[in-house]
Formats: structure tokens, C-alpha cells, sequence
């Protein structure tokens, strides 16, 4: 049971990980978003950077089985997703941010279809769109990445707001 607003908050952000809707996190979620990211950006998952992008996927998977699985079923409920936040992140978003690390890093690289190190803020709304987010939020959100107002999204912005988002301080 979701007890305090932290955590209820903490729980809503556990179906944008759920890709499949089918009420768990599990390493399938990871490749739905990985091959949805690939496939915006006409990507190969043969190719270096699509390699990159299921590496990140994978670690960011095996790092948040390891917070959040405490049954080991390879499976994350949404009662462990909100413990694991909780229990483990709140004092330290930098670590949730860490394990999303590779993933991002390789989503953006993806992204950046002119090699600079950045996306621009379409690129960053294409991604998150393909991510599943809604149309209207993911565009105020890729222009809220833009941290200092460039008119691109880096890798420090990204990993920055990420954990924002996902460890909600109380």
C-alpha cells in the first residue's frame, strides 16, 4: 500500500517505465524502448549505436533489479519499484541517475543525428515520444531539458533532470 504523497508520486512514474502495461517492470521493458528509440531515428540494432543503446538498456535494467527486485523474480512490481525508490534513492538520486546513465548517454547518441553531443529539442521530443510519453508533454519536456536555454539537450542535462524526476525529493 502507497502510504505518504512521496510515494504515490514515486508510483506514478513507475508505468512510464512498464512499457507493455502488463503491471511490471521487467528486461522486456527495456528492449520496448529500446527498439522504439531505434526505430524514430531509423537506427539499426546492428549498428554501433544501436549496440550502445541495448548495453545501456541492459545496465540500466540490471541496476534497477538490483534496487528494486526484492524477490528476485527478475520482475519489479510496482510495491518494489516504490520501496526500492524510496527506501534506496531518496537520500541519493545521483545513484538512480548513474544506472540510467549508459542508457541515456546511448538514447542521445542516437538522437543527435548531426554528431555534435547534443540533441536539439525536437530530437529530445522524438525520443521521448518514442519512449511513450504523450505528444503535448513530451515537447514541454524536451524544452524544460534545455537547462541553459541552447536550444539543445546534453548528456549533463538529461542525467541531471532524470533524476529529478524519478526520485521526487519529498
Amino acid at each position: 500500500m502507497v502510504s505518504t504523497e512521496y510515494e504515490r508520486r514515486i508510483a506514478a512514474r513507475f508505468a512510464g517505465f512498464d512499457q507493455d502495461g502488463n503491471g511490471y517492470i521487467d528486461r522486456e521493458d527495456f528492449n520496448v524502448a529500446t527498439k522504439a528509440v531505434l526505430a524514430e531515428f531509423g537506427t539499426t540494432a546492428r549498428s554501433d549505436k544501436g549496440q550502445a543503446l541495448y548495453v545501456g538498456a541492459e545496465a540500466f535494467w540490471q541496476g534497477m533489479a538490483g534496487i528494486a527486485d526484492r524477490d528476485g523474480d527478475q520482475r519489479i512490481t510496482r510495491e518494489e519499484f516504490v520501496s526500492g525508490a524510496v527506501k534506496r534513492l531518496r537520500d541519493n538520486p545521483d545513484r538512480f541517475a548513474e544506472i540510467a546513465r549508459p542508457f541515456l548517454h546511448a538514447a542521445l547518441a542516437v538522437a543527435d543525428t548531426d554528431g555534435d553531443g547534443a540533441a536539439t529539442i525536437e530530437e529530445t521530443t522524438r525520443v521521448l515520444k518514442a519512449l511513450g510519453v504523450r505528444d503535448d508533454i513530451a515537447a514541454m519536456a524536451a524544452a524544460a531539458l534545455d537547462a541553459d536555454s541552447d536550444g539543445r539537450v546534453g548528456e549533463a542535462e538529461v542525467v541531471s533532470a532524470f533524476a529529478r524526476y524519478f526520485t521526487v525529493p519529498e
